[in-house]
């Protein structure tokens, strides 16, 4: 029997029950990804010293899932930020937690000081031995302007906490912004008083395929790709999948057809994440124009926003939430840096979501065999690729070995991905996605000598190039195919 734990994130943990000799059952663990998450918060809660831990993470990845499964509620403390809620509404909500889990005649605190006054005496006066955990959820929905609530946590770490070697704080939060603004990158009180942090990243294909398998979906790896493509690996949007219907009917379901399950969610993401969401979607929306990323410099052409800071803030929060990524184009300077739209529920939100939302219930469906359908899914599965660079070095026989992952382009070629090594090799990679296995013709095989002549020319290398095949199902070996050093298939990019 398969059960989901908390269907909304259910991600990381599937019980099976099984019935022993007696009339008992047992239940048995098995978790999905998140070892090395797990690991790191053993380490702290058993360490001997105080601990000031910060999950983050964006919206509907798991991150108070993970908490919670891991403490098994076995906490000191926890309360949880109410949304959109004023400064006496959250402060109530405080005293009816503590009330709650040890201070049944505290009265509601008038402001945060007293809040983590009460909080102080009720750990004090915790009869529990060991490890005291306090899970503070969705800290920044509890933060209101001129609420001083920073600071009361400032006095209450400062003045007690960091001498308590009993006391392990967790703060949570998806407004990353709000989080590494106030908290991480604090420049008053709170300045490098946190002794960890975890940012919770999506799952990958091998962690997705996983929960797919123990949630009873009998998806092939190409459809299972497809999903990642969509909805990256959100362990929420993956929950929300029926393993009765078809991908494409599921797809349907959540986002064309009306009062679907995430219908609003960008809006809802955005919002989550950053204060002001605006600047931000102004350059994720301009991104989204072009497939391979702009410089900053076009982006400020193109949006209209000024330079300086603030734009480089925006620019640090959307990388770090794994929304966009930065890199160099091979042969470019530092300074070079071209900023590219990654996130593929974004990119799927522009191309498709936007522009024809519910006017067509069965919109996925009758898309997939469309030359639109073709197009997008090349762009997407090139994002795939790079985005699982480290399972293509591990069937490169490369992975430890020191390397660079670039793009290029240039006025008559262009190189989705490049794989600099350390023994002086280059990795050209040429990424292709296909129904079944790739034939590369005479004309193919002339555009790719002349692309990786027009390489080596223009930036004058003199390092050996190895053309990398990377497709779906691999290459259809012919007389042409002899220009192909190595093979890589989308099966391997499903490796752990």
């Amino acid at each position: 029997m398969f059960i989901l734990l908390n269907r909304a994130e259910s991600q990381y943990f599937s019980l099976h029950l099984q019935a022993k000799n007696t009339d008992k059952l047992f239940i048995a663990m098995k978790i999905i990804g998140r070892y090395s998450e797990m690991e790191q918060i053993r380490r702290l809660y058993e360490a001997h010293s105080p601990e000031f831990v910060v999950v983050y993470g964006r919206r509907r990845v798991g991150k108070t899932f993970l908490i919670n499964q891991f403490f098994k509620d076995n906490f000191t403390f926890k309360v949880t930020g109410l949304a959109k809620k004023d400064k006496n509404t959250q402060l109530r909500n405080f005293g009816e937690a503590l009330k709650r889990q040890g201070s049944p005649l505290c009265p509601i605190p008038k402001n945060w000081n007293e809040a983590f006054d009460s909080l102080r005496t009720l750990i004090e006066n915790s009869g529990k031995i060991g490890k005291k955990v306090v899970f503070i959820d969705e800290l920044p929905w509890m933060y209101t302007p001129r609420s001083e609530l920073v600071t009361a946590i400032e006095h209450f770490w400062n003045d007690w906490g960091c001498t308590r070697e009993d006391l392990m704080l967790i703060v949570c939060g998806s407004a990353t912004s709000w989080i590494t603004k106030n908290i991480l990158r604090n420049k008053g009180g709170l300045h490098n008083r946190v002794t960890s942090k975890i940012y919770l990243h999506q799952f990958n294909l091998a962690e997705c395929r996983d929960y797919l398998i123990e949630a009873g979906f009998r998806y092939e790896e190409k459809d299972i790709a497809e999903c990642y493509m969509i909805m990256g690996g959100i362990p929420y949007y993956l929950s929300l999948l029926d393993k009765g219907l078809s991908l494409a009917q599921n797809v349907d379901r959540m986002f064309f057809q009306r009062n679907g399950k995430l219908d609003g969610e960008f809006q809802n993401l955005y919002a989550s994440l950053f204060d002001n969401s605006e600047p931000y979607l102004k350059i994720i929306e301009t991104l989204s124009k072009r497939n391979y990323g702009m410089t900053r410099n076009e982006i400020i052409e193109q949006t209209g926003l000024p330079d300086g800071g603030g734009l480089s803030t925006i620019l640090s929060d959307l990388d770090s939430c794994d929304i966009i990524r930065k890199y160099r184009a091979f042969g470019k300077k530092e300074n070079d840096t071209i900023y590219q739209l990654t996130d593929f529920y974004t990119l799927f939100y522009y191309k498709f979501i936007k522009k024809y939302g519910t006017s067509d219930k069965d919109f996925w469906a009758y898309q997939t065999a469309t030359p639109t359908h073709s197009t997008w899914a090349g762009i997407a599965f090139e994002q795939l690729c790079i985005q699982h660079h480290l399972q293509i070095e591990k069937k490169l026989g490369i992975f430890g070995m020191l390397t660079e992952t670039f793009s290029w382009r240039s006025k008559d070629a262009q190189i989705d991905m490049i794989i600099k090594r350390a023994d002086k090799v280059i990795n050209i990679c040429e990424i292709k996605w296909w129904d079944g296995p790739f034939t590369i013709s005479r004309k193919y095989r002339e555009t790719l000598e002349n692309k990786i002549e027009s390489f080596r020319s223009q930036l004058k290398l003199r390092r050996t190039l190895h053309l990398v095949m990377i497709t779906t199902f691999g290459l259809r070996h012919n007389e042409y195919s002899s220009i192909v050093q190595n093979e890589v298939t989308m099966h391997d990019l499903f490796e752990k």
